[in-house]
């Protein structure tokens, strides 16, 4: 088992409206250009549980069967859509990972939390 996965993934409108139908969260700020133009962030932008699922993801697929017992998120930036953002599973302890997102022209932190297991 690797102590460190890097991915990277470049989000997209299509993703934002698909997590919108799913979750039901389809805040306009995530689903609708026309809505987003007018905010401070100029567009769309992406929902962070969805961001999150990809990390969970890659810890699934890192640690198959991780069952999580906490968890803590912070979203510090905005992820927009066509914008790469490199992910990042990294093993703090035999019962925590690190959970990272980062926009991968600017380095600019988008998520940042971790998941402890059950044990």
């Amino acid at each position: 088992m690797s102590a460190r996965i890097i991915r990277e993934w470049t989000p997209t409108q299509a993703e934002f409206d698909a997590f919108a139908r799913v979750s039901g969260d389809d805040n306009p700020i995530h689903v609708d250009p026309e809505f987003s133009a007018r905010t401070r962030f100029g567009r769309t932008v992406s929902h962070g549980m969805l961001i999150y699922a990809r990390l969970w993801a890659m810890l699934a697929e890192a640690r198959p069967g991780f069952r999580q017992a906490a968890q803590s998120m912070m979203f510090p930036n905005p992820a927009y859509a066509g914008e790469p953002v490199r992910l990042t599973v990294e093993r703090i302890d035999e019962t925590r990972w690190s959970l990272r997102a980062e926009r991968a022209a600017d380095g600019a932190a988008l998520f940042v939390g971790e998941a402890e297991a059950a044990c």
